[in-house]
């Protein structure tokens, strides 16, 4: 192959990726110098740059305001439930999927367990309100109920991607264990799990690194004032004091501790998943 054509190709290809990195700029990094109004007194018709500096106050008032730990800590109770029971539950889905044999029965319950991720939760909200209405009033079952809604609406959605990356899987590790005695189960253990290891690590670092992320329209729809103790997460509490009440540079500080917990959480899981499996994702 000629330099000519090496360089034709890598152009090309270039050329193809552009659209997507513009839009990556546009949309991700430029919106990043937003980030400034936290350090701000933001005055929406004074702009960015004629706003007074506020240095670290909003960050200072976060830490004062006495509601915030509570909030912080329903945030990680309900990521914490999440991961413990949401993160395992389509990986063993998909594992037990893979040996069904019947094509049409692994297609079918594909499809019906994949159904729910295409539903919005204001769909899915109405139903589990009308049908559970009381557990969404009562602070001892509300957590449960989102994290077991949440598994049941998204499981679909990760189970595919194991499916993928199991379809990958060299066949001949199946056959070599096979003609050393190993079964269905054991097959599962020792070449299923081991082949996925990097997928999973890669979706359970992203997993962590979003611990302070809860998904804030299911939050919003089965919300009450009588579990908001509970309840509330940050998302909702920077939605009903950022936005309807317009404190943009204190909402803007709490984006950024955010930010900040979840790029510490990736870096420092990613290097002790490196130490401890040799899997990371970079």
């Amino acid at each position: 192959m000629t330099v000519k054509k090496l360089l034709n190709d890598s152009a090309l290809l270039w050329l193809i990726a552009l659209p997507g990195i513009v839009h990556l700029a546009a949309f991700k990094y430029v919106p990043l110098l937003g980030n400034v109004i936290a350090f701000q007194d933001y005055n929406l018709f004074k702009g960015i740059w004629n706003s007074p500096w506020a240095g670290f106050d909003h960050f200072r008032n976060m830490f004062a305001y006495a509601e915030f730990y509570r909030i912080l800590k329903n945030t990680l109770t309900l990521s914490f439930y999440s991961i413990v029971f949401g993160f395992p539950a389509p990986l063993a889905l998909a594992l037990l999927l893979n040996e069904v044999r019947h094509i049409w029965v692994k297609k079918s319950v594909q499809t019906l367990l994949y159904l729910p991720h295409f539903l919005s939760w204001i769909i899915v909200g109405g139903i589990f309100i009308n049908m559970f209405e009381k557990w969404f009033t009562d602070e001892r079952y509300f957590i449960g109920m989102l994290v077991s809604i949440g598994i049941w609406k998204e499981i679909g959605w990760g189970m595919i991607i194991y499916l993928a990356a199991l379809a990958g899987i060299n066949p001949h590790l199946y056959e070599a264990a096979k003609v050393d005695g190993a079964g269905r189960w054991r097959q599962m253990w020792y070449v299923s799990l081991p082949s996925l290891m990097p997928a999973i690590v890669v979706l359970f670092l992203l997993r962590i690194g979003n611990m302070l992320d809860a998904n804030v329209e299911q939050v919003l729809v089965f919300l009450n004032p009588l579990v908001r103790d509970v309840g509330e997460v940050i998302d909702t509490y920077v939605y009903r004091i950022g936005l309807l009440t317009a404190q943009f540079s204190y909402s803007t500080a709490i984006g950024m501790f955010k930010s900040l917990v979840g790029f510490l959480l990736v870096v420092g899981l990613n290097r002790l998943s490196k130490r401890m499996t040799g899997e990371s994702i970079y």
